[in-house]
């Protein structure tokens, strides 16, 4: 039966200015460039100021343009819900050419970054696939296959369910032995062992390739085919007792199949891949122990509203008792509301990014005057976030794709962020300091016995830190450490 009643509810929502806010918080500079560009390109009322005399000389000519209409418009219209001059002029009237974002100073160096490209080594593959003596059909297997191959220039796919594939996207009815024969073309390609279906086919395929054909050579191509699982697993003592040979000549083999290259579309050179860069959010100087914080303006234009849009709001608003000026009215306030909104979002976005990188810096002073990992604090983002005065989800969205640039390196900022760990004798250090001394410790350690992850435990409990084994090789594992049956060398 339906019935009618009353209840209360508490609901917490976002405004759009807030929702705006959170999403350019997250992104980083040279996404926020793009940003900023799509938001000029949606909103006419939205400008880049690009000329600074320029700029100068609009906003002194908009201001006098202001204080004349100030001086001559009539007492506000009683019907008219709000008054246009309190609508345009925020903070005590002030004027709108100051509702700009000022992110640079006349006094930045205006730098270019260099952006390099290349082609990938699929085109390559291509390139050479072209000077094969194929038919029309071989060719256009060819094209599948290299598209087929993964970053590391390997098949991951079988040629079983490559036969269908041709058949049903490409038109090309093709059998399993004609499909192997175009792959034996291209694994012919350089670089040696593009095309490989595994490891150990890569492996085979760069030493058949090797001019010097000689002993050791064919034995390693013998013992890669026949003990591949033990050289995985650096079960030694099996390959000499199986192969039958002595261990100088084992560390000959182990020397020739340690120079090959097991990722050879990676193998591409500088001038051919793709370069990627790292632009940092924020710069640390150390100037004379005092640590300065600079942001990077580069990538955030300044901002303003259009001096055309607000003169056009301006007359629509004189006439908007008119119906048909209505929509051109409503239109007009919405982009600049929008605008508006958008360069108070880019303020706060500046605002927020350098308290939160302040606090940062402050935090971890002892590690941005030496660069010693084992100097950096215990930090979570709480502690943050209580200097800030910032919620846990802001300041996290600000460290999770930010990178600060120091006289050290450039970093990601929640690398900085560590959970606290007590010695034995009852001081509190990070978890990066453990991992960093672990790292050395491993690094320090002999290659023919490697430390077992029980050894480690011990050597870092006389160290004063008493952490248990499964915390060892949590950390080990996290530092991208083999097992130390793994690290073994001969």
């Amino acid at each position: 039966m339906l019935n009618q009643k009353l209840q209360q509810k508490l609901l917490q929502k976002l405004s759009p200015q807030q929702i705006l806010l959170m999403k350019l918080l997250q992104i980083p500079s040279v996404a926020l460039e793009q940003r900023i560009k799509q938001e000029i390109e949606e909103n006419p009322a939205l400008e880049e100021l690009i000329d600074q005399e320029a700029t100068e000389e609009d906003e002194e000519e908009e201001k006098d343009e202001y204080e004349e209409r100030e001086e001559t418009e009539d007492v506000d219209n009683k019907e008219d819900e709000f008054d246009i001059e309190d609508y345009l002029s925020d903070d005590d009237e002030i004027p709108s050419y100051k509702l700009s974002a000022n992110n640079t100073s006349t006094d930045d160096e205006d730098r270019d970054i260099p952006f390099a490209s290349g082609v990938t080594f699929q085109e390559l593959l291509l390139q050479q696939l072209g000077l094969r003596p194929l038919d029309e059909k071989q060719y256009g297997i060819g094209e599948y296959i290299i598209g087929n191959l993964d970053d590391s220039g390997y098949l991951q796919r079988d040629l079983d369910s490559m036969v269908d594939d041709l058949a049903f996207t490409q038109n090309i009815n093709a059998t399993k032995e004609e499909i192997k024969e175009v792959l034996d073309v291209i694994q012919d390609f350089d670089p040696p062992g593009i095309g490989a279906r595994n490891l150990k086919e890569c492996l085979l395929l760069q030493l058949k390739r090797r001019e010097e054909q000689n002993g050791d050579v064919k034995l390693a191509s013998l013992l890669v085919e026949r003990y591949f699982n033990e050289f995985t697993k650096k079960h030694y003592d099996k390959i000499q007792k199986k192969a039958g040979i002595n261990e100088e000549q084992l560390k000959v083999v182990l020397s020739i199949i340690l120079k090959l290259n097991p990722k050879p579309g990676n193998s591409m050179s500088e001038t051919t891949k793709t370069n990627h860069y790292v632009i940092p959010d924020f710069i640390i100087y150390n100037n004379n122990g005092e640590l300065e914080l600079t942001m990077n303006s580069r990538n955030a234009p300044e901002l303003r509203l259009s001096k055309s849009y607000i003169d056009m709001l301006h007359r629509y608003a004189e006439a908007k008792k008119d119906k048909r000026r209505k929509d051109a009215y409503t239109f007009v306030k919405q982009k600049i509301d929008s605008a508006k909104w958008f360069i108070d979002a880019i303020k706060q976005r500046q605002n927020t990014l350098y308290l939160t990188m302040k606090a940062i810096m402050d935090y971890q002073k002892k590690y941005f005057l030496s660069g010693d990992e084992r100097n950096l604090r215990p930090m979570i983002l709480k502690d943050i976030a209580e200097i800030v005065n910032l919620d846990i989800s802001t300041v996290s969205r600000v460290a999770n794709s930010k990178y600060v640039q120091s006289p050290f390196g450039t970093f990601l900022l929640k690398s900085f962020f560590s959970e606290s760990m007590q010695t034995n004798e009852g001081e509190e250090v990070s978890t990066r300091e453990i991992k960093s001394i672990l790292q050395d410790t491993i690094e320090s350690e002999s290659k023919s016995k490697p430390l077992t992850d029980e050894q480690l435990t011990t050597v870092l409990k006389e160290k004063g830190y008493n952490i248990a084994r499964r915390t060892v090789a949590k950390y080990r594992e996290q530092l991208n450490i083999p097992v130390a049956r793994l690290r073994k060398e001969l």
